[in-house]
């Protein structure tokens, strides 16, 4: 914690709920919405893009994607997608996207993933991101994943073992905490974080009472097959997080380190779609 001045010090030490609350603020970075919900009949919903969500396909595709409302146990009411990729996929992805994305930006990449993986794709957006009531905090994000995980179970009557829970940067965080509390079919962590204070203050080396996001304890608890994905080079979550957290989950299967990528160009490296065809089609069929 070299370089602190003395009042970062006293933030730190003499006021801990303000590292929560710093966490908070460097966390959640919503963008301004990029979809609407246009009602159909029933509780369905469709989707309506604006251009800035760059859709990549043609209106006859949009039809594969349905939207509704949620509730959380905090009383917030959150957006929920699935996304039809294929009729034959035995996996549903549970997705928790990352930070400065709504779902109108991540529907192409859905499209995209699970036509390619073989699997049908459920996502949400947190509190306060898209079309989603509230405001985001690290309490609503658990609360947003469990409304997420209730309504794919309910709702399309999906069971855990045909789940695979997905998370990217942020998203790893609900991710690893509804993980460490049932069990599922797979876990996929891309670009995870150690805990908040490990990521503002790099030479952190232990969980202080008043740190976010504290994935690197709940890990442990992990019981399913766990692929973990970073990229060597990331410049915002750095490589060692997820080499931590690997070396954390039981039940880690063989990573994938993307020599030369970021934070946020992983999806474009070949090694990318290979490695998670191979755990889906093959290491957890077999």
């Amino acid at each position: 914690m070299n370089g602190l001045s003395l009042s970062e010090l006293c933030c730190l030490f003499c006021c801990p709920p303000c590292p929560s609350r710093i966490a908070d603020k460097l966390a959640f970075l919503p963008p301004e919405p990029t979809y609407t919900f246009v009602e159909d009949e029933g509780s369905k919903f469709s989707i309506s893009l604006s251009e800035r969500a760059e859709w990549q396909y043609t209106e006859r595709e949009k039809e594969s994607v349905e939207g509704f409302y949620a509730r959380t146990s905090r009383g917030n009411r959150i957006a929920c997608l699935f996304v039809r990729c294929s009729a034959t996929a035995r996996f549903t992805i549970l997705f928790s996207h990352g930070n400065a994305v709504d779902l109108g930006q991540m529907s192409s990449f859905y499209l995209g993933l699970g036509s390619r993986i073989n699997c049908n794709i459920f996502s949400y957006d947190y509190s306060g991101y898209g079309v989603s009531g509230g405001k985001p905090s690290e309490k609503n994000l658990y609360a947003d994943i469990d409304a997420a995980w209730h309504a794919l179970r309910t709702r399309y009557g999906i069971s855990p073992e045909n789940i695979i829970l997905y998370g990217q940067s942020i998203g790893t965080v609900p991710t690893v905490d509804l993980a460490a509390r049932y069990e599922v079919g797979a876990v996929v962590l891309h670009s995870p974080l150690m805990s908040g204070m490990r990521v503002a203050f790099p030479k952190t080396k232990r969980t202080w009472f008043f740190d976010a996001f504290t994935s690197i304890d709940k890990v442990p608890k992990v019981t399913s097959p766990v692929l973990v994905i970073h990229g060597t080079e990331d410049e915002v979550i750095n490589f060692s997080h997820g080499l931590a957290i690997y070396e954390r989950c039981p039940r880690a299967v063989e990573p994938l380190w993307v020599e030369g990528a970021g934070h946020n160009d992983v999806e474009l490296y070949n090694q990318y779609l290979e490695r998670l065809k191979q755990f889906v089609s093959v290491e957890l069929i077999n």
